[in-house]
């Protein structure tokens, strides 16, 4: 098992790692809209939605992965009436490859984003 850090992304906010990888998998934590200087993206769901996949993109570069070899994402959504928007910048980054997914929207979210996305994906 290897934890996968990062200074490109957030750090942790609390007692987790940003991912890990075991066996040739990675299983990100989710990454909600902060910058790698943990700030909050003040910015409407798109913006938010651009910075977590920044986030995942340096987690997952880390790990030795990339979001061309993500298998699963699970979004989590503050609200969904968000969703189409979501989708929306979602598709920009998944447009060939499509990995499966699942979208649940909850009652809130850390630091009161509007969204947080997490990715299993295989190692090169």
């Amino acid at each position: 098992m290897k934890v996968v850090q990062t200074n490109e992304a957030p750090a942790a906010i609390g007692p987790y790692s940003q991912g890990i990888v075991v066996n040739n998998m990675f299983y990100s934590s989710g990454q909600i809209p902060l910058t790698a200087a943990g700030e909050m993206i003040q910015g409407d769901v798109k913006e938010q939605t651009h910075q977590v996949f920044k986030n995942l993109q340096a987690v997952l570069s880390e790990a030795g992965a990339s979001l061309n070899t993500v298998v699963k994402a699970t979004v989590f959504i503050k609200d969904m009436n968000d969703f189409a928007s979501i989708n929306e910048v979602y598709g920009e980054y998944f447009s060939e490859h499509k990995p499966a997914r699942s979208c649940v929207e909850v009652a809130r979210l850390p630091k009161d984003a509007l969204v947080e996305i997490e990715v299993v994906a295989l190692v090169k």
